[in-house]
């Protein structure tokens, strides 16, 4: 059966008439593309700040917080969007920080990373672990609970969430109480059967384009042996993690790579929760928003962190 038959019937259309991705070739075009704006949510005031990345120059960083707030401390997320580790902004993820901010009642702080080909590995996950030394330091001014800390992002920011946490742990760095690397980018070997499977230019990301943007991230550091801070499915110890949510579409690329890293980190001893959804193809959920399976997929995720920022919520149900 060929890739379109095998889509979940409500998230053909959008295949149609998305304009297919082809990397290298389409990276500015890709960047250039437009960002859909989100209506402002009257319970999230959003800003941004200016701090200093990996390299000690000044990065960006968005800022979302609940309107409202009575001075307590709150749980904090670091959100790392995705886009193959060259494309992309926090500007495309304001409806699903402001989501997380709603449902969570947090703090999340959306980060601005180096993209890739003009800044390889390891540009991206030193500006990702600056924003988190950056966030903690600055518990106080935010309200943070330093006890309630969380990383997350899809795509490369869900393998940039996964370096992240191997980061912070080798490092001593601060404390994560939570992961969550949605159909997370973290191989870049392309072996399994599902990065050979999905090689269609309307699956919204197939083979072709995840060699050119490993190939873009890596650089001269793709030959010979990987750093697990560049590909965390090459780190040999996944011991003492943070507990994981993760999840990715049938149809994905990433769907193998995914499935060995939860099995990883369940025999390592880290609580993982996973979900795999049938007909799904990578990022179906934040393109077809308001589908069953997108609602459904969305809403899993985002009580998934709610419930691991507010464990004393669900325990006084």
């Amino acid at each position: 059966m060929d890739f379109m038959n095998r889509v979940n019937p409500e998230l053909r259309e959008l295949l149609t008439i998305f304009p297919p991705l082809n990397l290298p070739a389409g990276l500015e075009a890709a960047r250039q593309a437009p960002v859909i704006p989100v209506p402002e949510s009257n319970y999230v005031r959003n800003s941004t700040r200016y701090i200093a990345g990996g390299d000690g120059q000044e990065m960006l960083v968005k800022l979302y917080e609940p309107a409202r707030q009575d001075g307590s401390n709150l749980p904090a997320v670091l959100w790392i969007h995705g886009g193959g580790y060259v494309i992309g902004h926090p500007d495309g993820d304001d409806g699903i920080c402001q989501t997380f901010v709603e449902e969570a009642n947090c703090v999340v702080v959306s980060v601005d990373y180096r993209l890739a080909p003009e800044h390889r590995y390891p540009a991206a996950i030193e500006d990702c672990y600056s924003a988190l030394v950056w966030m903690t330091n600055a518990a106080e001014e935010l309200n943070i609970d330093l006890s309630r800390v969380a990383i997350a992002g899809m795509s490369a920011g869900g393998g940039l969430t996964a370096a992240l946490a191997l980061m912070a742990r080798d490092r001593g760095g601060p404390a994560i109480a939570f992961q969550m690397p949605l159909y997370p980018m973290v191989d870049d070997r392309n072996e399994t059967p599902s990065s050979y499977e999905i090689t269609d230019e309307r699956a919204i990301w197939n083979r072709g384009n995840n060699l050119a943007a490993w190939h873009m991230y890596l650089g001269e550091h793709g030959n010979g042996e990987v750093s697990p801070y560049a590909a965390p499915a090459r780190a040999k110890n996944l011991a003492n993690l943070p507990p994981t949510y993760t999840c990715v579409g049938q149809l994905d690329p990433f769907r193998d790579e995914t499935i060995q890293y939860v099995a990883r980190l369940a025999q390592a001893g880290v609580p993982v929760e996973f979900h795999i959804y049938p007909g799904g193809y990578h990022a179906f959920e934040f393109l077809n928003p308001t589908s069953e399976i997108g609602q459904r997929a969305t809403n899993q995720y985002v009580q998934a962190l709610s419930r691991a920022l507010n464990p004393q919520s669900v325990n006084a149900r």
